[in-house]
């Protein structure tokens, strides 16, 4: 009978940490501040983002992906949830960019000049899709390989008539 109420006080105190646990995450996270406000965006790629990923203006974060849909025409729909608080002027621009080399994905916001602000529900309207980075490096490297002895003409720098 002492073995029982020992086990149930331990599991009782496992799952009140479990909830502290959830509530601290829940607080820490920014989650409990859904003051906000939906706008969209059409790009032609979207290599590395994911429901979640970060959206930045001027290196701030100011809101997320929430969904990713792929319309008729082949572009993607880019869903963002920005913070209430933020006004983001509606000749803004968006572009798919890396925080470096090797660096996680995120959308980053340049914020345009107009008086004029996005609603809810509003379009971001010049945007960049990301850039296929392995594919340019494979294009550098294939064209370094293949013009490598370009450079030495074997005429000493003098220009040929």
């Amino acid at each position: 009978m002492h073995n029982d109420l020992v086990e149930t006080l331990i599991g009782a105190i496992v799952v009140a940490v479990a909830v502290l646990f959830l509530v601290f995450t829940y607080r820490s996270t920014g989650s409990n501040a859904m003051g906000g406000y939906e706008l969209t965006a059409n790009v032609a790629r979207v290599d590395g983002i994911a429901v979640g990923t970060d959206v930045k203006l001027s290196g701030i974060k100011v809101g997320t992906v929430s969904a990713l849909t792929l319309d008729p025409n082949y572009l993607v729909t880019v869903h963002l949830y920005v913070h209430g608080d933020v006004k983001i002027p509606d000749d803004s621009s968006m572009m798919v960019t890396s925080s470096g080399l090797l660096g996680s994905s995120y959308l980053s916001i340049s914020p345009g000049g107009s008086d004029k602000m996005l609603m809810a529900g509003g379009r971001i309207k010049n945007t960049q899709g990301s850039i296929d980075l392995m594919g340019l490096l494979a294009r550098f490297a294939g064209t370094a390989a293949a013009g490598g002895s370009s450079g030495s003409s074997g005429n000493n720098g003098e220009a040929k008539p």
